[in-house]
């Protein structure tokens, strides 16, 4: 929920709040929280206080009210309105440089999805998430930060406006690897398809070699239409999920999953 008035975002759900008051505490304007959380949230509270900032003891139906969803659980943390950075060249450096992995979410339609995506990028290491579309913003909000359940503290969000442009450039340096449905390569075979990339990413001028592990960036599409023939032109290699063919996909949360864990075993 955001306060159009005040210019913040509600945060809520236990481990968002937790993560957030753990790791961001300074980025706290106000806070609300049931009696029975007050044990647990001491030491944030009196940080607050130290800050001038103010906190206050509410009721289950007061806390709905704040955040505008029955799940808050107990708490709630009001924060100012996330602005996303535009991506730049000194991104795609440092990526490639230190041999992460990340995502570019090119057109995601669903907040709830991206809070899972979130989450499972900050389970298996991938800190990078660039957001594509005209409004980029409005999918962080207090429903992401609640599934992502303290995620969202450990990723870093750009946003781009131009993924076509953008791919261009990441290509030279990082393996850009497009989730498609229909494509010929396989999850499993993206070992290999790492292994090769790398060997053409060393020989290129614009990547040092030396590198032990190569940039990697997951495309993901949208939940309804996926990528489209532009984007996927762009992309270093294309891979899909094999399946039994009962369904033809899975959610776009659940194929980034599976491929943020192959890509972190790997």
């Amino acid at each position: 929920m955001r306060n159009k008035l005040t210019k913040e975002l509600a945060v809520c759900g236990f481990n968002a709040v937790s993560a957030l008051g753990e790791l961001h505490p300074k980025t706290i304007n106000r806070f609300f929280l049931r009696d029975d959380r007050l044990s647990v949230f001491a030491p944030l509270c009196k940080h607050l206080a130290q800050r001038k900032r103010p906190y206050k003891i509410c009721d289950n139906e007061e806390l709905e009210r704040i955040c505008k969803s029955t799940h808050h659980q107990g708490v709630v943390a009001m924060i100012e309105e996330p602005q996303i950075p535009a991506a730049n060249r000194e991104d795609l450096d440092s990526w490639a440089r230190e041999g992460k992995t990340g995502l570019v979410l090119h057109d995601l339609g669903n907040d709830h999805n991206l809070g899972a995506i979130v989450r499972s990028a900050a389970f298996f290491d991938a800190h990078g998430i660039v957001l594509s579309g005209t409004a980029p913003e409005a999918l962080v909000s207090t429903s992401a930060y609640r599934v992502a359940e303290g995620g969202m503290e450990h990723v870093v969000f750009r946003c781009v406006y131009d993924t076509m442009g953008f791919l261009k450039a990441a290509s030279r340096v990082l393996i850009t690897i497009g989730a498609d449905i229909r494509a010929r390569q396989r999850i499993q075979d993206l070992p290999a398809i790492i292994r090769d990339r790398m060997h053409l990413l060393q020989a290129s001028r614009t990547n040092p070699t030396g590198v032990l592990r190569p940039g990697i960036a997951l495309v993901v599409g949208n939940e309804e239409t996926g990528l489209p023939q532009e984007v996927k032109d762009l992309c270093s290699v294309l891979v899909r999920i094999p399946g039994t063919g009962v369904l033809e996909s899975l959610n776009v949360a659940q194929a980034a999953t599976l491929f943020l864990h192959t890509l972190y075993q790997g």
